[in-house]
């Protein structure tokens, strides 16, 4: 079994083929909003990209946990997680063995996530757009380049073509049958 990260910036496309390769190949998957709380990213966001946005301060115990409950008892070919980070952060680092990193151009990832605001958000959309877009200029975009370029240093698959999310998959299920190989493409 080979647990495979899809890694990648806000509105990269993590989630979408997390689930879509979890299930074509009939493997289980973990996604990284599913624990996400409080106490997960560092509380003064703007001084943590300040000072590197290192990920090793991005915390997720109950992932962690959850990751290492579903490797010890699975018989899949492979699990799937939805790890932002690849394989930067521990102790989450150890049980991944590939790390597939979506890196989409910033503007298509924008364009993303301010679709799926207005999509979650309905009549709220514009306040939490605006809110989101601040935040964007002020820290964000700089916290996507900086944990994107740590990411991209463990990262085995790198896939950075504008792709739908069927296309991706069969990018990554390519990969993986000719054996996992360092490839950017």
């Amino acid at each position: 079994m080979k647990v495979v990260a899809i890694s990648g910036i806000s509105g990269s496309g993590k989630t979408s083929l997390v689930k879509t390769l979890s299930h074509s190949l009939s493997c289980p998957s973990v996604l990284f909003d599913d624990f996400v709380d409080d106490q997960t990213y560092p509380k003064d966001i703007k001084k943590w990209v300040t000072n590197g946005a290192n990920v090793l301060d991005v915390e997720t115990p109950r992932m962690d946990k959850a990751l290492l409950e579903l490797v010890s008892r699975s018989e899949a070919e492979y699990i799937f997680v939805e790890e932002p980070f690849g394989k930067c952060r521990e102790p989450i680092s150890a049980l991944i063995d590939k790390v597939v990193l979506l890196d989409m151009p910033l503007e298509i990832c924008l364009s993303r996530v301010i679709q799926r605001n207005i999509a979650q958000s309905g009549l709220d959309s514009s306040q939490n757009i605006n809110q989101y877009l601040v935040k964007y200029n002020e820290f964000l975009r700089d916290a996507y380049i900086k944990t994107n370029m740590q990411t991209r240093g463990t990262s085995d698959l790198i896939l950075n073509k504008v792709q739908s999310v069927e296309a991706l998959e069969e990018s990554v299920i390519q990969w993986l049958r000719a054996g996992a190989n360092y490839q950017t493409f």
